[in-house]
């Protein structure tokens, strides 16, 4: 096997257009594609992060709560890298966006902070 690196992270929202202006509006996502499929009555979005990631957004008719956060077993968070974090939380605040106080991690001495998508996925902002 040769795990080269991440392709695509998958999402599932319950209010589509809510998280597609998030997503693509706010955190500024470009668009890859876009695909309403009928018999699903579901769209999937295609969403470039960075250089060779993907976050792929789908929407379904009554998806599940999440169990707990973030703690429960699986996925606990996704992390977003940025060049600097103040600006990032400063443009996150400007939508009303509750960011969490920026703390430092102490194996790496990196600055990180956490925040929500428009369902409550815990997302992190790391400056690199």
């Amino acid at each position: 096997m040769n795990i080269r690196d991440i392709h695509h992270v998958a999402i599932i929202c319950s209010d589509y257009k809510v998280s597609r202006k998030f997503y693509v509006e706010i955190l500024g996502l470009s668009v890859i594609a876009e695909t309403y499929r009928e018999e699903r009555h579901s769209y999937k979005l295609d969403l470039r992060v960075g250089e060779h990631s993907q976050i792929e957004l789908f929407s379904f008719d009554n998806p599940p709560a999440r169990s707990s956060y973030p703690e429960a077993a699986g996925l606990r968070h996704l992390a977003f890298e940025v060049d600097n974090i103040e600006d990032a939380i400063a443009h996150l605040s400007e939508h009303d966006i509750k960011v969490e106080s920026v703390r430092v991690d102490e194996l790496t001495g990196k600055k990180f902070t956490f925040f929500q998508d428009p369902d409550g996925l815990p997302l992190e902002l790391y400056e690199i």
